[in-house]
């Protein structure tokens, strides 16, 4: 009876011990099986290039003003197509500006304009989009020079105040006999948008000036 007493502990014994490593086997291979997610490999993360035409130019504030990026504009800059020429047709005023970054009636831009007396040379400048005609934008070229004044009065030009599209601040005044076609793609950036009451009296002296449909 105390041989089969030490036989059945001695039994009960290594199948405790088979327990206890069949067990621990089978964790092993569990941790095994498990991805090590500190070592997983992450996406990679790809920059997204707009694809649009139009770069931003910055932000409009309250009150309609626009406010320009600190980059001045490029005295070297050029047309995405060859300057035809002047525009010579009629023009149809009318303010249309839109806060969505995109050049409309109404607003200010700066983009090359090339002189008049030779188009394949010219500057950057401001001017004021008054119309569309197809792909182009119709504008008035914007000086700072005083043309309009109480000693002199140029009918070809007509004040316009200031606005953020001079960084000094100076009055500016649109020129009449000129309007020049523009194309979207070449807005470098926008300055400001002019307020009603200026535009429709630019509207007016262009009018008496020139054909208007």
């Amino acid at each position: 009876m105390a041989d089969f007493m030490r036989l059945a502990r001695q039994g009960l014994r290594a199948y405790r011990m088979y327990k206890r490593v069949s067990g621990s086997m089978q964790q092993n291979r569990g941790q095994d099986s498990r991805p090590d997610m500190q070592q997983r490999p992450t996406p990679q993360q790809g920059q997204y290039e707009p694809q649009g035409r139009y770069e931003p130019r910055g932000q409009y504030e309250p009150g309609g003003q626009y406010q320009a990026p600190s980059s001045q504009p490029s005295s070297g800059g050029r047309l995405s197509k060859p300057y035809l020429g002047d525009w010579t047709g009629p023009v149809n005023p009318h303010y249309d500006p839109h806060p969505d970054g995109r050049p409309d009636p109404g607003e200010v831009v700066w983009t090359w304009v090339p002189f008049q007396e030779d188009h394949h040379q010219g500057k950057d400048r401001p001017v004021l989009i008054v119309d569309r005609a197809g792909d182009y934008l119709l504008c008035l070229m914007l000086t700072s020079k005083d043309y309009d004044n109480a000693s002199y009065n140029d009918p070809n030009f007509v004040d316009v105040g200031t606005g953020t599209w001079d960084r000094d601040g100076r009055p500016s005044e649109a020129r009449l006999n000129r309007v020049i076609p523009v194309l979207a793609a070449d807005v470098r950036r926008e300055g400001a948008v002019l307020d009603r009451q200026r535009f429709d009296d630019v509207a007016r002296e262009l009018g008496n000036r020139r054909w208007t449909r």
